[in-house]
């Protein structure tokens, strides 16, 4: 059973999602004291974690940040607010998905199903497994990409993306196809969601010094393009 923790201030809710989670064998803790959130995540030790925006004291923009800073476990945004913006800051601090409130139960449970396993389903398979590309090493397991000494992490949906542009290297892949791969039913994704983990895959690869790897072919897809020996 996977444990999932939810740090959510409106009681109702947080119940409703809790009983309903159970009848698909997910185990939800309700977070109880919102001083002290990390402290209680480290004591659930989640698969996944869900956070409201407006929360007592911090907001979930402040947990992201500090549960980013010791793990990369899944995080999954609930909100009320209408602010493009706030989904782009969620995105950019590295939240895997965005779930705009009033939401349909079965519509989160399916993207919560197909983060788990992507995430953890997916890690299984590619245990211990190194890809080669453009002089980087991506180190699938660690998720993490090396270059000449460095090192720049990758969140899951940033892996999996690189992963399915390299399956067809030099080659279109549509964003439909990238949909469909990252959330298994493209009617669940949030098409800002797919162009913000693309633009914060390219800043990464850019970090180690990999400018315009990626190609965006308009009105088509994304290219991994490859660019021979780079060693330097």
């Amino acid at each position: 059973m996977k444990r999932i923790f939810l740090i959510e201030d409106d009681k109702a809710i947080a119940r409703q999602i809790q009983q309903h989670f159970q009848h698909w064998d997910l185990q939800t803790t309700i977070a109880n004291d919102f001083q002290q959130i990390m402290k209680e995540v480290r004591s659930v030790d989640p698969a996944l974690v869900i956070i409201d925006i407006q929360l007592p004291a911090y907001d979930g923009f402040h947990w992201c940040r500090e549960i980013r800073a010791e793990s990369k476990i899944p995080i999954i945004f609930l909100s009320s607010r209408d602010q493009p913006m706030d989904s782009i800051m969620a995105m950019q601090l590295g939240a895997d998905d965005y779930v705009q409130k009033p939401f349909h139960m079965d519509v989160l449970l399916s993207k919560i199903q197909a983060l788990l396993r992507r995430t953890y389903e997916y890690t299984q398979v590619e245990k211990e497994t190194v890809h080669q590309w453009n002089g980087i090493q991506i180190d699938y397991a660690r998720s993490v990409l090396l270059r000449n000494h460095r090192q720049v992490e990758l969140t899951k949906n940033e892996q999996f993306i690189l992963k399915v542009l390299l399956e067809k290297p030099d080659e279109i892949v549509s964003r439909d196809d990238l949909m469909r791969r990252l959330w298994d039913d493209e009617r669940f994704v949030n098409d800002n969601t797919l162009t913000v983990n693309m633009n914060r895959l390219r800043h990464k690869l850019s970090d180690i010094g990999l400018d315009d790897v990626i190609e965006t072919k308009k009105g088509l897809g994304y290219v991994a393009v490859t660019k021979g020996n780079l060693t330097t």
